[in-house]
């Protein structure tokens, strides 16, 4: 197995999360830097980390890294590196990237550059003056910061948070990868009641319910990396069969997604249908106002609207009032709240336990955190109310 250094893209906020996953598959040596979280692996390692990470935005095989001021010096540091050990001679191969207070700052020169210093390298490797690309698809991706050069290779293709299961579009929906962030920032666990009451189409209790399965979120998807020819099909083979196999059956989950639009709660049986998560959750129209549980102990994780026009301000500001007082009446409960909104607290009538800054779509939001007490032990095992 060749040995590897690899990255998971996180967005601000994500990064301990993202390592968090990354050493409960097993890979401990991970450092975090510029939303990267690195680690040390081979190819069944880049495999498991497409297959697995919740929260990640895309996983990377890093090429190389070296300093150049001059175009002269990044074309040499790229041609220096070993792309005849990745790239087949029909390789696909477009180039990214960005540059960031660095003396080179014309990403589109610096995209040209690299890619005829990959051309130029695998000219005297292949015996080739011209390249097909009409083969499997490996994507280039290069960052300049401070003049610093890494480049690397994204193994994903498709955004991470692209698990398959949502293709019905909704307004605001929050991505996969951010769902299943909150979900572990809140330390939720199988077995304890999870309400969303702005489930939208789905994605909090649909992803709650893949954790609760233990099923892989890269399991219904692929991969640009599965065609790469250098990676033995029986490495994924196995990536896959333990995926598989590490599949739990439903038992005591109880989760429940609310939304006052119809539509949305069609849309959200859909996309539970489409994961293989029917069955492990209660999806029903309903009135965040009308929220109510039997149940102790439990944990609301939501996204509730936050727009920015001055009527919609308004609108939700009573909103949160409302939501503040129902959820006060859930006295054992934990409750995970993210929101665009400064004033939110203000308005939910209660200043959160803990909040910590996280980007939904580009925009700052906060997640604002309330504790709940800790349940008995002899009352951890809950009613199915």
């Amino acid at each position: 197995m060749k040995d590897l250094r690899i990255f998971a893209t996180a967005t601000f906020g994500v990064e301990s999360v993202v390592a968090r996953e990354i050493k409960h598959l097993g890979y401990e040596d991970t450092h975090t830097d510029n939303g990267r979280v690195y680690f040390n692996g081979d190819f069944e390692a880049l495999c498991r980390a497409n297959l697995w990470l919740r929260c990640a935005e895309r996983v990377f095989v890093l090429i190389g890294e070296f300093d150049a001021v001059t175009f002269d010096e990044l074309f040499e540091g790229t041609k220096a590196l070993p792309w005849e050990d990745w790239l087949p001679k029909d390789a696909e191969f477009p180039v990214t990237g960005g540059c960031v207070k660095s003396t080179l700052m014309s990403v589109s020169d610096c995209q040209s550059i690299i890619k005829k210093a990959i051309v130029e390298r695998l000219k005297k490797v292949y015996k080739l003056e011209v390249f097909p690309e009409t083969g499997p698809k490996y994507r280039i991706d290069f960052n300049i910061l401070k003049d610093h050069v890494t480049i690397s290779i994204d193994s994903s293709g498709s955004g991470l948070h692209k698990r398959g299961y949502r293709s019905l579009g909704y307004a605001a929906p929050i991505k996969e990868t951010l769902a299943s962030a909150i979900l572990m920032i809140s330390r939720w666990t199988p077995g304890r009641h999870l309400i969303d009451p702005f489930c939208g189409s789905g994605t909090i209790p649909i992803e709650a319910a893949l954790m609760a399965m233990n099923k892989a979120p890269g399991l219904d998807r692929d991969f640009d990396c599965m065609e790469w020819p250098n990676i033995p099909k029986e490495v994924w083979y196995r990536a896959l069969n333990e995926a598989r196999d590490l599949i739990k059956p439903v038992n005591d989950i109880y989760i429940h997604g609310y939304d006052i639009n119809p539509e949305a709660i069609s849309m959200a049986n859909y996309h539970a249908k489409q994961a293989g998560v029917a069955n492990c959750l209660h999806l029903q129209t309903r009135d965040v106002r009308d929220l109510s549980s039997k149940a102790k102990y439990g944990f609301i994780v939501t996204n509730p609207p936050y727009g920015q026009r001055i009527g919609e301000k308004r609108e939700n500001a009573r909103l949160y009032q409302d939501m503040g007082k129902v959820f006060s009446k859930l006295s054992t409960w934990s409750y995970y709240i993210i929101n665009a909104d400064p004033e939110f607290e203000k308005h939910f009538g209660r200043k959160a336990d803990k909040n910590r800054k996280l980007f939904n779509g580009g925009l700052l939001c906060y997640l604002y955190q309330y504790f709940g007490p800790k349940p008995p032990k002899e009352e951890i095992k809950l009613d199915k109310s």
